[in-house]
């Protein structure tokens, strides 16, 4: 397989810093695909995305912008996925099997596809004929604003494969990025799912009032919330405490960088939903998630009070103050 090439499919801020890492390694060339022809062409012919992180600069030499995304997945052998996951079945709606069959897909989608209430994963391996050897996730903790700025920063790959694992952590590696390799495909992406929603919990309570020693209470519930959930959906042995899932909430949980707790603490101020979502610049994928978990839990019925807290001011409209006052007298 030819990995002098990969495709970056989504161009959103983590997208942007996904492509500005792999350039950093002279051992790949990248395509990228991106919604609009005129954001292609101005990436094509600045080195820079008009919308995101616009501050980085990118090797135009060895980086082509498309809007082609059939033509570019027929040109790669690794497709690196990084779109919000409530569109990815729009996304690879005309992508047949076929056209996916034999090629290593990796997955820094944060998020459950919302029909079929599978992570990306699963979704690739049912709908699309993705096999899980040929199947890798791209998790934290990492923010791309950091990696704009060139922070020392920490990624985790996971696959059952491991010749895939090295090739990717090889790739992925450079000055200020060291990757944490992985075999949990199925635990680090639902940690990255549930992070997000946990960020969201933060936001709210944050904005509330609630100070540093709640929000330390309330972030130790949530690492055991992951811990019970992922050990439900997928029980094998592996430590919770490690980076990629205890690492990945923290950050997300207290970043000043973090969509998903900025979408909060809007809520806890009193934004509606709607306008909450429209102030936002980037998508918070924690507002998705929120509704995809709270469904898959009735099937799995793991005692998750903070998830369900999340639910309640999200989608249901329920006080925000009295649902913190409630969420406060069942945490330990």
């Amino acid at each position: 397989m030819n990995m002098d090439r990969i495709l970056v499919v989504g161009s959103g801020s983590w997208g942007t810093a996904l492509v500005k890492i792999l350039l950093e390694n002279s051992l790949t060339s990248v395509d990228w695909w991106v919604r609009s022809d005129k954001i292609a062409q101005k990436i094509n012919a600045e080195g820079k995305n008009p919308k995101y992180l616009r501050s980085v600069r990118l090797d135009t030499n060895r980086l082509k912008a498309s809007t082609d995304i059939k033509q570019l997945i027929s040109a790669n052998d690794y497709i690196l996925l990084v779109t919000p996951s409530a569109f990815i079945a729009d996304l690879l709606n005309d992508i047949s099997p076929d056209q996916l069959k034999g090629k290593k897909i990796i997955s820094a989608i944060k998020g459950v596809e919302p029909n079929s209430l599978k992570i990306v994963g699963e979704y690739l391996f049912e709908n699309k004929g993705v096999r899980e050897s040929d199947f890798g996730v791209i998790t934290g903790p990492c923010h791309a604003e950091e990696v704009a700025q060139e922070k020392l920063s920490y990624l985790t790959f996971a696959s059952t494969n491991q010749d895939f694992v090295d090739e990717i952590c090889k790739v992925l590696r450079c000055q200020y990025i060291s990757v944490l390799p992985s075999a949990d495909i199925y635990g680090t992406e639902i940690a990255a799912v549930l992070k997000n929603v946990y960020s969201i919990a933060c936001g709210i309570c944050h904005s509330l009032g609630y100070g540093d020693n709640f929000q330390a209470v309330l972030v130790s519930n949530a690492i055991r919330e992951i811990k019970r959930f992922i050990a439900a959906v997928h029980p094998i042995d592996r430590d919770a405490d490690d980076s990629a899932y205890l690492g990945d909430l923290l950050v997300t949980a207290y970043s000043q960088y973090s969509r998903n707790r900025t979408f909060g603490t809007m809520l806890g101020k009193g934004y509606s939903i709607s306008s909450a979502l429209m102030e936002m610049e980037m998508i918070a994928e924690g507002y998705y998630a929120t509704e995809s978990i709270y469904k898959l839990n009735k099937e799995h019925k793991i005692y998750m009070p903070i998830l369900d807290f999340v639910y309640q001011v999200v989608y249901s409209n329920s006080n925000v103050k009295e649902e913190a006052k409630r969420l406060t007298q069942l945490l330990n």
